[in-house]
């Protein structure tokens, strides 16, 4: 009885050696991008940099995740832009590319009909076109005013057909190009957090003591003069580990701490004769309202503390500022 081959073959390659191979291909296509950025990058970060609309990213398949995730990029480091699906463009979304825009078109053939398709339409708005293809003498290509080659010699899937090697070379070629603006722009750590305000990064730069400390009736104060018992009550209810201890004229004389109070235990047998005055520690870690959360969080790790009190201009305490509500707004 004849024997039929088995329809499943067992690889000569381990899955391991079969990654690696992949990563290489990858990286040695990510490789030949640094050679090629001609003029044509300038002229491309030229109409980027000069554009007063958004960019308008588009691209069918493969092309299109890239372009989404270009697009977003671009977006969160101080270039405005936006993907639209070339489909759905040509069938009415194209009303969202407005003069003073500009287009960043991606096909690996250069020859993707959907996209290609706008390119009149382009023309007689007068929207500049930046292409990003994987052939030279593209129709994409040649039609645009600047063009980012981005082709492989060949892709990562053995069969050298599946989308890899191509769109790992887009995608790195698309943050050369989000970075190269966001440098030029002197866009700063600080106008990243603005655009990305939910991200922990937003948080620890532009989150406040302010936004955070305990006001009020929850501010742990007593005067100074006060028996040591009134303070340590005090530090119990308001349950922040320390209590502010106020001068006659309203500012800050010092704080009372957890810490203070162990050591009070160590060194006195007797509290009833004593004030907080007595065993306050002086002038106590303080900060202001307006200083960065973050800051808190560098002040308190230096001093092995785990609240602060908050101070005006005077020095007088408006607020307390605790570890856990650093925390809490993850700031740490």
């Amino acid at each position: 009885m004849s024997k039929h081959p088995s329809s499943a073959q067992t690889p000569t390659l381990s899955v391991r050696d079969i990654a690696r191979r992949t990563l290489e291909l990858e990286r040695d296509a990510i490789d030949a991008l640094i050679g090629r950025l001609d003029g044509d990058f300038d002229r491309a970060c030229q109409l980027l940099l000069a554009c007063r609309g958004r960019v308008v990213v588009t691209g069918m398949g493969k092309s299109g995740h890239v372009g989404g995730k270009i697009a977003a990029t671009l977006a969160s480091t101080g270039t405005p832009a936006f993907f639209v699906h070339p489909g759905e463009a040509s069938h009415g979304d194209l009303g969202m590319i407005t003069p003073g825009d500009v287009v960043l078109a991606l096909s690996n053939s250069g020859e993707t009909a959907e996209v290609t398709a706008l390119l009149p339409l382009l023309k007689r708005m007068g929207i500049p076109l930046i292409s990003m293809t994987g052939r030279a003498q593209s129709t994409l290509a040649r039609h645009a005013e600047a063009h980012l080659y981005a082709g492989v010699e060949r892709e990562a899937c053995p069969l050298d057909l599946a989308p890899t090697s191509s769109t790992t070379a887009a995608l790195a070629l698309g943050d050369a190009l989000a970075v190269a603006l966001l440098e030029t722009r002197g866009f700063t750590a600080e106008d990243f957090a603005l655009s990305h305000p939910g991200g922990s990064l937003g948080k620890r730069l532009l989150l406040t003591v302010a936004d955070l400390m305990h006001t009020g009736d929850r501010l742990p104060s007593v005067p100074s003069g006060s028996p040591l018992r009134d303070a340590l009550l005090e530090i119990t209810r308001q349950g922040l580990g320390f209590t502010c201890v106020v001068s006659p004229d309203g500012t800050l004389a010092g704080v009372y701490t957890d810490g203070d109070l162990r050591r009070t235990l160590d060194r006195h047998q007797d509290f009833s004769s004593l004030t907080v005055d007595d065993v306050m520690t002086i002038p106590g870690r303080r900060i202001g309202p307006a200083t960065l959360a973050a800051e808190a969080v560098k002040l308190m790790e230096e001093g092995r503390i785990t609240a602060l009190a908050v101070v005006d201009d005077e020095q007088r305490p408006v607020g307390a500022l605790h570890m856990h509500d650093l925390l809490a707004a993850g700031v740490i």
